[in-house]
């Protein structure tokens, strides 16, 4: 954190290059397997499909100017990863719209009873994690998670279990 003339702190754009995708994305599952594994659940990996999905949502959030689970075109957290061939169960999903890290965006989303179960539920095995951002450096930052059809989920969600989508509150 850099501080300006007053002691206060100057704000600092977190610029991504697209070099830095492999990075980020590892350091947010590494993050949150580490939570996860202290809390006795087991690990989740990403899936190609839901991180797919994530961004899609991440870049029409940003046209959309606002950070909601419905796309432009009125579809939902499900539609998304059924649309791209997401064969699992989707669980949940999470946003923000910031200027922040990911792992400042993933502390915040630990603070909430929502959305910390979301990254916190032991059903969950498969991560989708992606972005978008701005021009002027805003971040729109959309997880996913969900669980391969071998888990026996889909008994469960036949009775009555459907998944959970929340939202982190904004932080920008």
């Amino acid at each position: 954190m850099r501080l300006g003339p007053d002691g206060r702190p100057v704000a600092v754009v977190y610029r991504i290059a697209e070099r830095d995708v492999p990075q980020i994305q590892a350091r947010m599952r590494d993050a949150i397997n580490t939570v996860r594994q202290q809390q006795g659940l087991a690990p989740v990996e990403f899936d190609v499909a839901l991180t797919s999905a994530a961004a899609t949502q991440a870049r029409d959030m940003a046209l959309q100017g606002r950070p909601w689970h419905f796309g432009s075109d009125g579809s939902s957290p499900i539609d998304r990863v059924r649309r791209v061939g997401y064969t699992g169960h989707f669980l949940g999903e999470t946003l923000s719209e910031t200027y922040e890290t990911e792992l400042e965006t993933l502390t915040a989303w630990l603070t909430e009873a929502d959305t910390r179960g979301i990254l916190l539920d032991p059903r969950a095995r498969q991560l989708g994690f992606a972005w978008h951002q701005d021009a002027n450096g805003k971040l729109w930052w959309v997880l996913t998670t969900g669980v391969d059809d071998g888990s026996g989920l889909a008994a469960q969600q036949g009775q009555g279990q459907a998944p959970i989508a929340m939202t982190a509150p904004n932080r920008a």
